[in-house]
């Protein structure tokens, strides 16, 4: 356990003591513990690498969804291009590897449409949304992982329903999809 003497501020909070609960690659979870005037409490704090989510589109109006299993839900999700952002990468960068990656796709167009942030209480794992345009095919490049991915193509309104109707509950990709509709709306194409 690591102590910070005089207490280290976090917003209302001084941070009494800190210790790394368990650690991977991916994410890291803490315990700290802290007071609030004379009140002390314990916070479990999980960080997880920041992350880009990407919806591409066609000219049709059609997007690229992904399936795959998800062992934490334990079922398979379909979500719109996701991954890690890794070092020294930027978030544009990771969105470009990603669409590669998981579609066989690059863009010419990227609307960045802001941040998520999925579960403030507990959890630190910021996400980058992005809507990509201007397709074309690319040679798919190998994804270090054991699960298949199948590509997912389907018109926009498909999707858009898909996250109303709770078959997409991906976080960042709903986000992402709710606010393509707000910018399709706003640029009269909605």
């Amino acid at each position: 356990m690591s102590s910070h003497p005089g207490g280290r501020h976090v917003g209302p909070y001084t941070i009494l003591h800190s210790r790394p609960v368990y650690e991977n690659p991916w994410m890291k979870l803490r315990e700290d513990r802290v007071s609030r005037g004379a009140q002390e409490t314990t916070f479990g704090v999980v960080t997880i690498k920041p992350g880009v989510t990407v919806l591409p589109m066609d000219e049709e109006g059609k997007v690229y969804l992904v399936r795959e299993f998800k062992y934490a839900v334990g079922e398979p999700t379909l979500e719109a291009v996701s991954g890690a952002i890794e070092s020294g990468e930027t978030p544009e960068m990771a969105g470009l590897r990603e669409l590669s990656e998981e579609v066989g796709l690059i863009a010419s167009e990227w609307v960045d449409m802001g941040l998520v942030n999925p579960f403030t209480t507990l959890v630190n794992s910021p996400n980058h949304i992005f809507l990509a345009r201007g397709l074309s095919q690319t040679r798919r490049l190998s994804i270090p992982t054991s699960e298949p991915l199948e590509t997912v193509h389907m018109p926009f309104e498909e999707a858009l329903r898909a996250v109303l109707r709770g078959q997409i509950t991906h976080a960042a990709s709903c986000v992402l999809i709710l606010k393509t509709q707000h910018f399709l709306e706003r640029q009269g194409r909605g």
